[in-house]
């Protein structure tokens, strides 16, 4: 759908790209200045208002001005590039200047008001390209690290911050949007900015983009600098992309990866990094071989039948596919415990530097005690009963120690993730990549693997589905209408060949037109609208 402004057609905001948006900037359609507030108005209208999604967690206070500032940049020099006056949206625990006036803050009050050193390395780099980060996204409490986070009665719900509230799909009235970058996926389904950022350590970007109809890329780790980023584990986390094409995934992930002294394993990256972009071609599934590790796929009928003919779109673009392509070690895999033993002892390592690097916290939280410390305190004032209580896992992390059964859990991920995992398996059947329903648990070998993955739409689950709560708070984990996504996995830094396989299928397919978000959560703002006001 397009809008018209007198003669000329201009983009619909739910669905347009960030190359349309940039094509309407440099023609002077519109300026960065009206495609901020016509995005600020769109949260307005949804966020807290009418469906009360609560994807946004904060807008930034200067973005009008900064947008003003791309434009008069545009008049007199010329535009930096493809994201020059594109509005964005951050996690919450992308740290972005104080000065700006955001916050960084993982959902939690004990961080309002933290001073960050700098931006995150991803952040400066998108802002240096001309980028403008209107506002930030609501997640899970500190990435679900917070207490514990599940389906059943007393659990945590995903995406449910102290700061910002419980985020819900747009797809279903109080739908579970799925784990912790929640709000960057909610955001992207219904065109709350034009593209946004999310983070990973164990399916927290792909599984919010399979619930939620949009795109999400996890990268290798190492290609994409965690610095600035609230951590929960050096081994796994990523941030990534979540956007709602595989182009515009794309087209952020070329300005997010590259070398950063302050995350050491991204120096370790293997020469030049490509140009994703070069990626999206329409025939590159011609040839590949496609494994699917059918042992990881378990009760989810619906979803297996949409994967099942989501083959023969595969072989009709030239694939081969190798069916089954089972690991050799699923079961030891899926039981293991040793990622469990290495979060624990990682996020209390890494938030503690994390903190203890911010210039100031005016709660006097500099430590992962003094959180837990401070929850207590407050107790009575933070998440609704009877999740307040629980920060289990807080409590775990503290007590963990780096000693020799964490080194061996760390052993262990390597062995079963890459070298008997992924790795063995691509080599055993020859493959070029993996393919496997989002929701079948594909993010547990990549997780410990440190290995790239990618979501795009497959399919949505039928109007006739039974309606499952999953919590006191009436959070609907199955509902009509609820998206669900296939995804795409490989080695290390094979993100360039599955970024082709994924625009393929995705070109092929166009799944995320098939189906909007349901009529109450659909922002009505259009740049249209904006325009005529100013």
């Amino acid at each position: 759908m397009t809008f018209k402004a007198s003669s000329i057609t201009l983009p619909d905001l739910y669905e347009a790209s960030i190359a349309e948006l940039q094509d309407g900037l440099v023609k002077g359609h519109f300026s960065s200045v009206q495609l901020v507030k016509a995005y600020f108005d769109r949260i307005e209208e949804v966020n807290l208002k009418g469906p009360a999604l609560h994807a946004v967690i904060e807008t930034n206070p200067i973005a009008l001005s900064q947008a003003k500032a791309l434009d008069d940049e545009r008049k007199d020099k010329g535009g930096r590039g493809p994201l020059h006056g594109i509005p964005l949206l951050l996690k919450d625990n992308f740290a972005t200047l104080h000065e700006e006036g955001m916050n960084t803050t993982a959902g939690s009050y004990a961080l309002l008001g933290s001073v960050v050193p700098r931006d995150a390395f991803v952040a400066a780099k998108l802002r240096e390209a001309g980028a403008i980060f209107i506002g930030k996204a609501n997640l899970s409490e500190w990435s679900g690290m917070r207490g514990k986070w599940g389906l059943l009665m007393g659990q945590v719900p995903n995406g449910l911050s102290e700061r910002g509230g419980q985020t819900f799909s747009p797809y279903y009235p109080n739908a579970h949007p799925s784990s912790s970058s929640s709000g960057s996926g909610v955001a992207m389904a219904i065109g709350l900015a034009a593209g946004s950022l999310g983070s990973e350590t164990h399916g927290s970007i792909v599984s919010p983009s399979s619930r939620n109809n949009v795109v999400g890329i996890k990268p290798t780790i190492g290609l994409v600098s965690r610095s600035g980023v609230i951590p929960i584990s050096s081994h796994q986390d990523t941030p990534g992309p979540m956007c709602r094409s595989v182009a515009d995934a794309a087209l952020l992930l070329n300005f997010m990866a590259g070398p950063d002294p302050r995350d050491a394993v991204t120096l370790h990256q293997p020469g030049l990094i490509p140009d994703y972009m070069r990626a999206l071609d329409k025939n590159a599934l011609k040839g590949a071989r496609l494994g699917v590790p059918r042992s990881f796929i378990r009760d989810i009928k619906v979803i297996e039948e949409a994967f099942n003919l989501s083959l023969d779109v595969f072989r009709a673009l030239g694939a081969e596919i190798v069916d089954p392509a089972d690991f050799s070690d699923t079961e030891e895999l899926l039981a293991s415990k040793a990622e469990k033993r290495v979060l624990d002892v990682d996020f209390k390592v890494d938030l503690n530097k994390y903190l203890s690097e911010l210039v100031d916290v005016p709660t006097g939280v500099k430590s992962l005690a003094a959180l837990i410390e401070f929850n207590e305190k407050r107790a009575n004032l933070g998440l609704p009963p009877p999740f307040y209580k629980d920060q289990s896992q807080l409590i775990q992390s503290e007590a963990a120690q780096a000693d020799d059964a964490y080194l061996s859990a760390l052993a262990e991920d390597f062995e079963l993730g890459r070298t008997r995992g992924i790795d063995a398996t691509l080599a055993q059947f020859n493959l070029d990549a993996i393919v496997l329903p989002t929701d079948a648990l594909v993010w547990k070998p990549t997780a410990i693997a440190g290995y790239p993955l990618i979501s795009v739409p497959l399919g949505f689950q039928p109007d006739d589905v039974e309606l499952l709560p999953a919590t006191p708070s009436s959070v609907y984990t199955q509902a009509p209408g609820l998206p669900f996504g296939i995804a795409f996995m490989g080695t290390a830094y094979s993100e360039f060949k599955l970024i082709g396989y994924a625009y393929a299928f995705e070109q092929a397919t166009h799944v995320r037109l098939q189906r909007r978000a349901y009529d109450a959560a659909i922002p009505r703002t259009q740049l249209t609208d904006v325009m005529s006001q100013l």
